[in-house]
């Protein structure tokens, strides 16, 4: 790079100064961003005849493409008059222009001049021709508000004597505001300048941030107006406020240029990765999402539901990663998952990474176990004999909290975090680098110098970076042979039994040891449409969801989730303070209300799909489905065990209580839709299923007849057969008295309510398969639910469907839309929550638990058709 000092600031030429690169990528990033250019000097070089400057074919791409990009906004403010501005410039509305200083936002400006203030213009432009006149060469520039004195190309004495007069003359008048220029002075009987149209533009459109970039000395009332994260771009000498300097307009249109990629890649999430690719981690926990080259994308800490430390997959690298690559680059051979665990090989020739999520470590001692790692340990262990590349770039609070890395003895201190963590890395030589103004490590190891393996330990809750006594084979041993004993003890099916056993053991993963709790999916805002809105947070638990979530693993013979689940939701129902059926449809992890749904709009999101939200509005929603699921669950777990626990005898009464007292109110329905409640078919049905299951459970199981329940059951029966019907689509709907369908209405037939054989059932079976069903996929609903854009087919629609189609002698049809739901799994097996059949990829959070209980249950209902 060549620099020259003039006036006290570099002028860079050639290459691009990396701390103004650095400070493009920044502002690159914000959410609302202001770009302001002046005209000449800047987009247009400078010229003897200001009539025939033309802005660089480079600063009129860069301007357009950046004036197309969302949540960008453009201007040229200059001091030419406006008409003259857009007829020189030529550029397309979408991007703003500003003449005169400031003065002149839109064309008829000057209809708004009071008459007084006329008449001083028309002074001035009077006094302003007698100077010209006695001045030769001397030009004036005419302009709504004002009028600029040209003494470019003059004799300097002329020049000089010229402004001169226009200072002692028409620049003493009232109500006159004086610019200076390089070679000009303009006055104006309008008080305003570059500065404060700049300040205008910004409070108009809500700009997080401004680039401001100008050669002239009336530009400096802009750049001391910039402030907080704005950025400033000086062109050629002078002395100036702007915080950067680059040589000549060519320059500035690189800038520009290297602007318009880094915003665009921001936006759109260039490369995203397929959602259904990503594979987990978990430790019953939290959770970690790893990419195909062993990436970790997503990782929150301390429970799921917390802020994330590594959320690139919202928010590309400067949300925060861990990357692992071999130095010569090249495509993973493959990603696996060992069998029946949660650890991850992503494999390379020469390179093995594995990768899992490790419980704190504990030694007994005579006074008990011992914490000794501090909370879970995300462990990389690197194999093979090639040169690696490393970088860790850990970002706190979804990226809003500045950390320092600190390398110290065998690893790194994160410093400037509230929860503290350490990533130890024994014999790895870190280089701390700015990026963004965020701190990142980079390092190359050799791991053939290094006897063939290393290992890193992202500590969380410690700081510690003392050697793990236990040797790294036996922890992983150790690690792994919880979820290998588990998977063994499983009843799993022959129909698809590995992908069947990944289901279970990623429903398991979702689940979290300390509070029963189980998530609806690892992630927040995975897009149901690229591009679109329909993000959503589903790092809780829904009741409904958890419910499902454990009664499939019931099925396969595992009770543990399900009885801490059900003492979760014993605790949620204590605190409502004796009123069950005010129930919340979804909780935190520790069982508490969510916070109010906001947004993180410094995260672009994945693919560009925004806005990424935190906490989820459908807590304050009435669903009165949830109750349905926790009695069923109930039922299959007294079933299996024999028996029932005091506490869940104590969650069912509840659930009934709380279907008696609200079952005949229209509700929000199961798909959450932020439109006014309605008697939904889905909602009645569970309700009905509530008292069914009870009274099942006190059949079975001891409990006293209750036959209060017996006629509140039948009911809702007759009042969902009968209402719930649509005479003219010969189906039930959505909702009482709604034509249109919906895919959760099998459950007037799923759930026993109808048998297989009902007409119609039969006859509604038939009519969402026609209205719903395209290819592998169902659809929930085609309905109009207030949100713009589309979905993707829903996998537990897929399965109720698949279900369905057994129910009513369909086996040929259920086996085939299987095989093609089993499809659409990524490569290590996991599902998202829906699929696109048109562009064949994965949408939605993920992995997701719905999809995943879904294909159990459909894989165990078919395995008992085979053995029948």
């Amino acid at each position: 790079m060549n620099t020259s000092v003039n006036d006290g600031a570099a002028i860079t030429t050639g290459v691009m100064d990396p701390e103004l690169r650095s400070a493009i990528g920044r502002i690159a990033r914000v959410p609302q961003l202001l770009i302001a250019c002046d005209y000449d000097g800047t987009l247009a070089p400078i010229v003897e005849d200001p009539s025939t400057a033309v802005p660089l074919p480079e600063s009129v791409a860069a301007i357009r493409a950046l004036a197309a990009l969302p949540q960008t906004t453009v201007a040229v403010v200059s001091g030419r008059a406006l008409r003259d501005l857009a007829a020189l410039s030529r550029l397309p509305s979408e991007v703003h222009l500003v003449g005169s200083h400031g003065s002149e936002f839109d064309i008829g400006f000057v209809e708004r001049l009071s008459p007084e203030l006329v008449a001083v213009r028309n002074r001035v432009r009077d006094a302003l021709r007698e100077i010209a006149a006695e001045h030769p060469g001397i030009r004036l520039e005419r302009k709504p508000a004002s009028v600029a004195v040209h003494t470019r190309g003059v004799d300097p004495q002329i020049a000089a004597a010229a402004i001169e007069a226009v200072r002692n003359g028409p620049a003493t008048f009232d109500d006159v505001t004086v610019t200076q220029g390089k070679e000009v002075i303009e006055l104006s009987v309008v008080a305003t300048h570059k500065g404060t149209a700049v300040d205008q533009l910004r409070t108009q459109l809500a700009a997080s941030a401004v680039l401001f970039i100008g050669d002239d000395v009336t530009d400096e009332n802009a750049f001391g107006n910039l402030h907080g994260p704005d950025l400033g771009i000086k062109i050629g000498p002078g002395d100036t406020q702007a915080g950067y300097r680059v040589a000549e307009p060519l320059e500035a249109a690189r800038a520009l240029g290297l602007l318009l990629e880094t915003r665009r890649h921001w936006l759109f999430g260039e490369r995203a990765v397929p959602i259904e690719r990503h594979s987990m981690l978990s430790n019953g926990r939290t959770v970690a999402l790893l990419t195909p080259d062993a990436k970790v994308s997503w990782l929150c800490h301390p429970k799921p539901d917390s802020a994330a430390i590594f959320a690139d997959l919202v928010g590309g690298s400067p949300a925060g990663h861990f990357s692992i690559t071999p130095e010569r680059g090249g495509i993973p051979l493959g990603q696996r998952y060992r069998s029946g665990t949660m650890t991850v090989e992503t494999r390379w020739s020469g390179l093995t990474v594995t990768d899992w999520l490790d419980k704190p470590a504990r030694e007994t001692t005579p006074d008990g176990p011992v914490v000794v790692t501090g909370d879970s340990t995300l462990i990389r262990v690197l194999t093979g004999s090639g040169r690696v590349r490393l970088e860790f770039a850990p970002r706190p609070e979804f990226g809003q909290v500045a950390v320092q890395l600190q390398p110290l003895g065998d690893g790194l201190l994160v410093l400037g975090s509230n929860e503290p963590f350490a990533l130890y890395s024994p014999g790895v030589e870190w280089q701390v680098g700015n990026d963004g103004g965020y701190e990142n490590a980079k390092a190359v190891v050799d791991l053939s110098a290094a006897g063939g393996q290393i290992v890193l330990e992202l500590r969380f809750g410690t700081h510690s970076l003392e050697h793990h006594r236990v040797p790294i084979h036996d922890r992983q041993a150790a690690a792994e042979q919880p979820w290998k004993d588990w998977v063994a003890s499983l009843r799993l099916p022959s129909t698809s039994r590995d992908l069947v056993a990944r289901s279970a053991l990623t429903l398991r993963g979702l689940c979290h040891e300390a509070t029963g709790s189980i998530l609806a999916a690892a992630t927040t805002s995975l897009p149901e449409e690229l591009g679109g809105v329909r993000n959503w947070d589903y790092r809780y638990c829904w009741l409904r969801d958890a419910a499902l979530t454990a009664r499939a693993l019931v099925d396969l013979g595992s009770i543990e989730e399900a009885e801490g689940f059900l003492r979760w939701v014993d605790g949620c129902i204590e605190r409502t303070g004796g009123h069950p059926e005010r129930l919340h449809p979804l909780y935190t992890i520790d069982g508490y209300e969510l916070g109010a749904e906001a947004v993180i709009d410094t995260l672009p999101g994945y693919a560009g799909s925004r806005p990424v939200r935190v906490g989820n509005l459908a807590n304050h929603q009435l669903q009165l489905d949830v109750f349905g699921p926790i009695a069923d669950l109930i039922a299959a777990v007294a079933d299996a065990r024999g028996s029932v626990r005091e506490d869940e005898w104590r969650v069912l009464d509840n659930m009934v209580e709380a279907v008696r007292r609200r079952w005949h109110e229209p509700d929000h329905g199961i798909w959450e839709a932020r439109l006014p409640p309605r008697h939904h078919i889905f909602s009645k049905v569970m309700c009905w299923m509530t008292v069914d299951r009870a009274l099942h459970v006190m059949r079975q199981h001891g409990g006293e007849d209750r036959p209060e329940w017996k006629d509140l059951r039948d009911r809702i029966a007759a009042n969902v057969l009968e209402h719930g019907w649509h005479e003219e689509v010969e189906a039930y709907s959505v909702a009482y008295g709604d034509e249109d369908m919906d895919a959760s209405s099998l459950w007037i037939g799923l759930s026993g309510l109808l048998p297989g054989d009902d007409p119609r059932f039969l006859s509604t079976v038939l009519r969402i398969e026609a209205d719903l069903r395209s290819g592998p996929v169902v659809y929930r609903y085609h309905w109009d639910d207030g949100l713009p854009g589309r979905e993707g087919g829903f996998h537990i629609c897929t399965a109720w469907l698949i279900e369905a189609y057994l129910r009513t002698g369909r086996r040929t049809d259920a086996e085939e839309l299987f095989a093609q739901m089993v499809l659409t799994a990524g490569p290590t097996g996991l599902l998202p929550e829906q699929y696109d059949p048109l562009a064949e990829r994965g949408l939605g959070n993920h992995p997701q638990a719905y999809s995943h209980l879904g294909l159990i249950r459909c894989a165990l209902l078919l395995d008992n058709m085979l053995k029948q």
